[in-house]
């Protein structure tokens, strides 16, 4: 089974915190925090894939991101490889577009919501990048 490409992103407002949002009911892990992303098209490139998802999913422009891991999981049911940027700047202000809800949450916190097992490295490098 090929996984399902997604770019994800891991946003940071000036007050250093991190947009999670919750998935859908019905989608795939319903109901648990992501962070914000969505699947690469085919021959899409990663960086339009990112910039686009984030349009759609919180109405925000991508200014400036870096990589920060790939996560690679298989679910049973469905696999998937996680291609995690940093968004350090980006215009406008994110809203959950497709009536999700959204929270920004200081990185030490991050521990204390309900993520996919696929996210528990994400996490992880994310508060390992702000430590301190």
């Amino acid at each position: 089974m090929a996984p399902v490409h997604v770019a994800v992103g891991v946003i940071v407002d000036a007050s250093r915190n991190i947009l999670i949002t919750r998935r859908a009911g019905d989608s795939h892990q319903g109901g648990l925090w992501e962070f914000p992303g969505g699947k690469v098209e085919p021959d899409e490139p990663l960086s339009a894939a990112l910039a686009r998802e984030l349009r759609e999913e919180l109405g925000i422009e991508v200014m400036l991101t870096s990589p920060l891991l790939e996560v690679r999981h298989d679910y049973g049911d469905k696999a998937v490889l996680l291609d995690v940027h940093v968004v350090w700047e980006f215009a406008g202000t994110a809203v959950g577009l497709e009536q999700q809800p959204m929270v920004w949450v200081n990185p030490q916190e991050l521990a204390s919501y309900v993520f996919p097992a696929a996210n528990a490295p994400i996490v992880a490098a994310v508060q390992e990048l702000f430590a301190g």
